[in-house]
């Protein structure tokens, strides 16, 4: 695998506290420029991804709901959701309520999942539910998969990157055993080098979310 093979599977990612409008803008030419899967930005950046972008775009648009916590109530997520799919986002990253799933609601966390995926499905938008790995064992992540296979999601991410932990390659493996095949994976958080990257997509991952995309890629073009 080369840059130019890895470039597909790049979600290219802009989710600091202090980014700006220039840097927003930065981050859709260079996905535009170098063919990555996806821009991930704030909610509040969706409109000016889309403007910048332009009509036509290969390029996807991703932003986050109820992150990077999850535990903000469904009605808040639905409304961020509703939001983002009307100022132009293709793909909802959601994070999981970790919270509820930790007190074993399962139905809950099933059912939230599966309402937001229905809604998000109506308008042809994709949804990538952030599970948190860091904070789940093993038989939590196998649980916390089984739930959004039951909800119909499209893809299970490992990571909001705001966590203790990011991607690792077992979790991934983890995962995709646990998942039935048409359900997609995710991998996200701390992944720094085309190494890295190349190793999870090996394991199962099929998009990559990082900020270091730049980095990876023409590192491994300038060898």
């Amino acid at each position: 695998m080369s840059g130019s093979d890895l470039a597909p599977y790049i979600d290219h990612t802009l989710l600091r506290a202090d980014a700006t409008d220039v840097q927003v803008r930065q981050l859709c030419d260079e996905a535009s420029q170098h063919g990555f899967a996806a821009v991930c930005v704030a909610p509040c950046y969706v409109q000016l991804a889309k403007e910048q972008l332009g009509t036509g775009s290969s390029v996807k648009i991703a932003t986050v709901v109820g992150f990077p916590l999850g535990y903000q109530h469904h009605k808040v997520k639905f409304l961020e959701t509703h939001q983002a799919i009307a100022d132009g986002t293709n793909e909802i990253d959601v994070v999981m309520n970790v919270s509820a799933f930790k007190s074993g609601r399962y139905e809950e966390v099933e059912s939230e999942l599966g309402d937001l995926t229905r809604f998000c499905h109506l308008r042809e938008g994709i949804v990538k539910v952030i599970i948190e790995t860091a904070l789940l064992s093993e038989e939590e992540i196998v649980k916390a998969c089984q739930l959004c296979a039951a909800a119909g999601v499209d893809y299970v991410k490992t990571s909001t990157g705001f966590a203790s932990g990011g991607a690792t390659v077992a979790d991934i493996e983890l995962m995709r055993r646990s998942l039935p095949p048409h359900i997609k994976i995710k991998a996200s958080g701390g992944i720094k080098t085309f190494t890295d990257a190349q190793a999870l997509v090996k394991a199962g991952a099929d998009r990559i979310g990082c900020s270091a995309s730049i980095q990876i890629i023409e590192n491994e073009q300038s060898k």
